[in-house]
């Protein structure tokens, strides 16, 4: 499975988040960024503990990705944009995508982004049924 780097949200993610989902708010400058957070946000999905994956298999890793890019706030403005352009590049690493209409997906952003944090289990769990719904291989 490939992870998601910080150079690759501050190249991939950040670029594409500002030509594609720009709207009356810009996405700042990566370098205002707030300390380690991004950092947090990128490694969590990936821990384990005993030996165990916290987050078994793409889905889940995604989910937690996701959920984290929009509810820790590593940017000073446009976290939602960078949190879905930053899901899509790590789908796009492991072969999927997300087949889903646009007002769906900001819909769904918007709900997470949202969500109160003491529900973040039943948060992550409606993401993965989300991804696990809309989620394709690609050819």
């Amino acid at each position: 499975m490939h992870i998601i780097t910080v150079k690759e949200v501050e190249y991939i993610a950040i670029r594409l988040a500002q030509e594609m989902l720009e709207f009356n708010e810009p996405i700042p400058d990566f370098s205002t960024r707030f300390p380690n957070i991004l950092e947090s946000c990128l490694a969590t999905p990936f821990q384990s503990f005993s030996k165990k994956s916290l987050y078994p298999g793409l889905i889940s890793k995604a989910s937690a990705l996701f959920y984290l890019m929009i509810k820790n706030h590593p940017f000073q403005n446009g976290n939602k944009r960078i949190a879905m352009t930053t899901l899509f590049v790590f789908l796009y690493k492991n072969r999927k995508w997300v087949n889903v209409d646009t007002q769906e997906l900001y819909n769904f952003t918007v709900w997470v982004a949202q969500s109160p944090p003491q529900f973040k289990e039943e948060t992550l769990k409606a993401i993965e049924k989300f991804l696990k719904t809309h989620v394709v291989n690609l050819t």
